[in-house]
This record gives C-alpha cells, sequence and structure tokens, in this order.
C-alpha cells in the first residue's frame, strides 16, 4: 500500500470518527426524553443529600410494590433489613469492624432525599465484618408516578461500601463505596430478578452520565446516570412468567452501549485497582 493511500485513509478513518462522534453527541439531548412515557418522574432531584446538606449517593435503583413485597423480594435474595442507627447498633458497628466480626445487619448512615430519610435500607454483607457490604436504601414517594397507594413506587441509592475510613468532607468515620454504581446497581437488579419476584423493568433518567461524582464522604463515583426500576409481583409471589423489559430508545441504548465501553477508563481515571 503507497504512503499515499495509506494518508487518505487515515483521513478518511478520522473524518468517520469525527462523523461518529457528532452523530452521538447530537443524539444525547434526544436521549433525555425517554422519561416522559413516565411524567411522573421529570422534575424530581436525581440526587441525595447528607444530614448537612452535602450531595450524596445518586438514585440509581427503584421498586413498584407494596411494602411486604419489597421486604419479601430482598429477603428471597438474601439480604437482610438494616438495622435502626441507635447507640447499641453503632457500637456493635464498631466491635464488627475492629474485630472483624460478623453483622450482616449493620444500620447504614442516613441520607435525606427531598427531605426526608430513607425509609427502608437492605444491606448483605461480603466477608467477615460489616466493612464491606452491598446495600441500598429505599425512599417511598407520594404523588405522580406514585400515586398507587397499594403498589408504590420507591426510588433508592445502591453502592458497595469495599472499606472504612475518614470521610473527605466531615473527617468523620465512614465508608467509603466503590466508584463504579452501575455495576452494583446492575448486580442488584440481576439478584432481585432471580428470586421470581419482579414482573418486569424499565429505566429512567437520573443524574446523567457523570464521570467525575462524589458522595457526602466525598469519595468519588461514575454512572451512566440511569434509574433501573422494577415492578414487584403482588402477594409476594413467585411468577413462572418472564419478565417484561420496556426497552428505552435507541439513542438511550447508544449511549448505554458506548459508556459500557468507557468504563475500564473510568475505573482507571479513579484510580481503582480492579480493571
Amino acid at each position: 500500500m503507497s504512503d499515499r493511500i495509506r494518508r487518505h485513509l487515515l483521513v478518511f478513518g478520522g473524518l468517520a470518527l469525527i462523523a461518529v462522534a457528532a452523530c452521538v453527541y447530537a443524539a444525547l439531548p434526544i436521549a433525555w426524553e425517554h422519561h416522559e412515557h413516565h411524567k411522573g418522574f421529570a422534575g424530581r432531584p436525581m440526587v441525595t443529600r447528607t444530614k448537612q446538606g452535602i450531595p450524596g449517593d445518586p438514585i440509581n435503583f427503584g421498586l413498584v410494590g407494596a411494602p411486604a413485597d419489597v421486604a419479601c423480594v430482598f429477603r428471597a435474595a438474601g439480604w437482610q433489613a438494616a438495622h435502626p442507627v441507635t447507640m447499641r447498633s453503632s457500637l456493635a458497628i464498631v466491635g464488627s469492624v475492629a474485630l472483624r466480626r460478623p453483622y450482616p445487619a449493620a444500620p447504614v448512615s442516613p441520607l435525606f432525599y427531598q427531605g426526608r430519610k430513607e425509609d427502608m435500607a437492605f444491606e448483605r454483607a461480603e466477608g467477615r465484618s460489616a466493612d464491606r457490604r452491598h446495600h441500598v436504601r429505599l425512599w417511598r414517594l407520594a404523588g405522580g408516578a406514585a400515586s398507587n397507594a397499594a403498589r408504590p413506587l420507591w426510588l433508592g441509592s445502591d453502592s458497595f461500601d469495599r472499606g472504612v475510613g475518614f470521610s473527605h468532607y466531615t473527617l468523620r468515620v465512614t465508608h467509603h463505596i466503590d466508584p463504579d454504581l452501575d455495576a452494583e446497581r446492575d448486580a442488584l437488579a440481576a439478584s432481585l430478578a432471580a428470586t421470581g419476584h419482579v414482573a418486569g423493568d424499565f429505566q429512567i433518567s437520573g443524574v446523567g452520565p457523570t464521570v467525575a461524582g462524589r458522595n457526602g464522604g466525598g469519595d468519588p463515583y461514575f454512572t451512566d446516570g440511569e434509574v433501573e426500576i422494577e415492578r414487584l409481583d403482588a402477594g409476594c409471589t413467585a411468577s413462572p412468567v418472564t419478565p417484561t423489559h420496556e426497552d428505552s430508545p435507541w439513542p438511550v441504548r447508544l449511549r448505554t452501549f458506548i459508556w459500557r465501553l468507557a468504563r475500564p477508563i473510568n475505573r482507571l481515571l479513579q484510580g481503582d485497582p480492579a480493571i
């Protein structure tokens, strides 16, 4: 191949990449319109806050179902309801971490969504103590898309605690989260779906694509910004029917595909060794 042809191919390839990037960029505004099929979600904030008002973990998960169905699906998936924060539970979690003793129902620090502390919190321990655990906080919504009192909507923030340290903002002892929120969200969705109690799922727009987010403890995170919503079967019954899946529009799927390809790069940018 001659140098001239090689140069032409390189130029053509470069222009093609620029064209593809321009198309993806132009499609991003369209991608945000997919939640208009669920108008009750539009305009809601999608980030929690700490007691001090610092932006906390983003909303990235949700459920539709009665409180008893929510408790049932987590129990079936091997998760436990977190104990409330009391002097006794606080001392117990300190002892768990210091002495490497199990505490599968250890309390979670409170976060606030639209001015309210979480209504429920569930966790699944990983390892010998409470320093490593999967956990999710859930807030029950009222009005709009959540107006069905028998089958309310719950929005939640799901993350993985990978160790204990000091908050970058308050210097208080706290858990540090894994930065890959999407991996944790997807794992939780798969865990609950495997119980047979999930009737269907769809996604809504959350905080949007975020490469260098920071939670209430100053921990970095990255996410595609989508919120996974799962509809639960009523009455704590496992359905033999395959769950229905509501696809997002193609611009959202394209953006998600590109984002997942960039996941190793995002982990590298956060200085995470688990690439």
